[in-house]
């Protein structure tokens, strides 16, 4: 509305500039377009300045879901590096998240490691079971926060990548939950009735493996992406002020 209300308004001043005696022949004319004019200008100014708003009365809410959606995926990478050996239990340091990382971007060892861990049935059930409780914790997570979320524009994207990852597990505990019954009676029951095994069957051997890397994978880049951009909706170095804490200089971030 901005850039139409501009564009009328070069157009107006050249107008006179060529043809000047026009609008002073039509007066009212010339009062009306000019009003117009302001009218458009004036509501997109107000239009930008209630969005601003807006988003800056959004923007505390929207950083604590994008860190819950972080903690979710990173639940997900993690709980599969723990469950193929890869994740030493000692491993709590921060300094640590991006170490790990780079071993889920590794994909032939993460692959060899996946598939070496479901040719055990015992890692293969352990595996299986984690993948089931990062699944329900996933849907958890959206069906509290996505509807929120999704009525601002600007953080459609996000979600929709994560709801992209909770579908991917979804799918993959269904085929697992149809090919190994759990005892859960409510699982079983959920499993039979899920399109997943109508449209694949089931899934196993190498296919499992490059699936469960894939959803790890995809987790691990939802996590480094949603932790930046929470850490660009709300600067660090506001929390610093807030709560009276120091942040390490690499985390005091620019807002948008």
């Amino acid at each position: 509305m901005a850039a139409i209300a501009l564009l009328a308004l070069a157009v107006g001043i050249v107008s006179d500039a060529v043809g000047g005696t026009f609008w002073a022949r039509h007066a009212l004319v010339a009062g009306l377009v000019s009003s117009v004019i302001i009218v458009m200008l004036t509501v997109a100014v107000v239009n930008v300045v209630l969005e601003r708003r807006r988003r800056e009365r959004w923007s505390v809410l929207a950083q604590f879901v994008m860190l819950e959606l972080v903690r979710n995926a990173r639940l997900i990478w993690t709980g599969v590096l723990a469950q193929v050996g890869l994740l030493p239990p000692d491993t709590t340091r921060p300094d640590e998240v991006d170490t790990n990382g780079r071993i889920v971007r590794d994909t032939p060892r993460l692959t060899a490691a996946v598939r070496e861990a479901i040719a055990h049935d015992s890692v293969r059930h352990g595996l299986h079971d984690e993948i089931a409780l990062l699944a329900a914790h996933t849907a958890e997570t959206l069906g509290r926060w996505a509807a929120v979320m999704l009525n601002a524009d600007v953080y459609a994207e996000v979600i929709d990548r994560h709801v992209e990852l909770a579908s991917d597990i979804s799918w993959l505990v269904d085929l697992l939950d149809t090919a190994d019954p759990p005892d859960d009676h409510h699982r079983r029951r959920r499993a039979r009735s899920s399109p997943a095994v109508q449209i694949e069957g089931g899934i196993a051997g190498e296919e499992l493996a490059k699936r469960i890397v894939v959803i790890a994978q995809l987790a691990e880049e939802l996590d480094r992406a949603t932790l930046d951009l929470a850490m660009r909706i709300v600067p660090v170095e506001w929390w610093r002020v807030r709560l009276g804490a120091t942040i390490p200089d690499e985390r005091r971030t620019a807002p948008v």
